[in-house]
């Protein structure tokens, strides 16, 4: 072998490959998609506990469309297609019949219910009032949308209380508006559920009235509908929830004393 004529010696290396060593990021590839799927679980484990029945067949829908809906669809009229007739009791005028407005209901049509109900807001909350005396009135009624439908509140005033202290005997203000709300619930076709509520009494109290209160005053409130001409096949449940579901923090505030009327979708 020929010398290095700077004298200086010649070195070779040789590299051998090694099998088992480094595999580069994919494992971490790997380990992100494993944990992106395991939150992926637990969010969607957490929206099955904490949403109801009809949110759920919303969200599926929605992901897995069916049906086509035009703009226009279910918005004739001012109730979107579920105006009632006065002298027919049927849908959208004369002649038309209920089984047409429950297709309309089976293919989802929501927009129809939400114009019909901002309709009874309107109506119910002072803007549509047509007189000082009904606005003064309809100072009791408080409306809220929810996923069963639109929520009339009938609301103790401090000055104007709905019922006779603590009974459930109507004040002149309770029958004019349960005549309001036959009048105007009894344009469109929904069924209605009523419940009643009521403050906190003292603990010291060996019987509590909350519950037979509630239930009593929800019943009144049934009965001054059913006199003022509203159909009770339409009413499809009346419910006490004593002082469960107050609105105030404070248990005893005569706020929480109200009865709901749920338009029903």
């Amino acid at each position: 072998m020929a010398g290095n004529r700077d004298g200086a010696p010649i070195i070779i290396k040789r590299i051998t490959k090694v099998e088992g060593g480094h595999h580069g990021g994919a494992w971490k590839v790997a380990y992100a998609d494993f944990v992106t799927a395991m939150m992926a679980f637990f969010l969607l484990m957490w929206l099955l506990n904490a949403t109801t029945e009809k949110q759920r067949k919303g969200l599926a829908d929605y992901f897995n469309p069916t049906i086509t809906q035009s703009p226009n669809e279910g918005a004739n009229g001012v109730y979107g297609g579920e105006i009632r007739d006065a002298d027919t009791n049927s849908g959208k005028g004369a002649g038309a019949s209920k089984d047409e407005y429950l297709a309309q209901a089976r293919q989802g049509q929501e927009s129809g219910f939400d114009a019909m109900a901002r309709h009874i807001q309107d109506q119910l909350t002072g803007s549509g009032a047509e007189s000082m005396q009904m606005t003064n009135i309809l100072r009791h009624v408080v409306t809220r949308m929810t996923d069963e439908g639109l929520v009339i509140e009938l609301t103790d005033l401090q000055d104007a209380p709905l019922f006779d202290g603590d009974t459930a005997q109507p004040t002149p203000a309770m029958r004019e508006l349960a005549g309001i709300l036959s009048r105007v619930l009894g344009r469109v076709k929904n069924e209605i559920a009523i419940s009643g509520h009521v403050r906190g009494y003292p603990e010291m109290l060996v019987h509590s009235p909350v519950w037979a209160l509630s239930d009593a005053r929800a019943h009144t409130v049934r009965n001054l509908l059913e006199t003022a001409g509203f159909n009770e096949k339409r009413i499809q449940r009346v419910t006490g929830y004593a002082d469960r579901r107050n609105r105030s923090s404070n248990p005893m505030d005569p706020g929480n004393n109200r009865v709901e009327v749920i338009l029903l979708r």
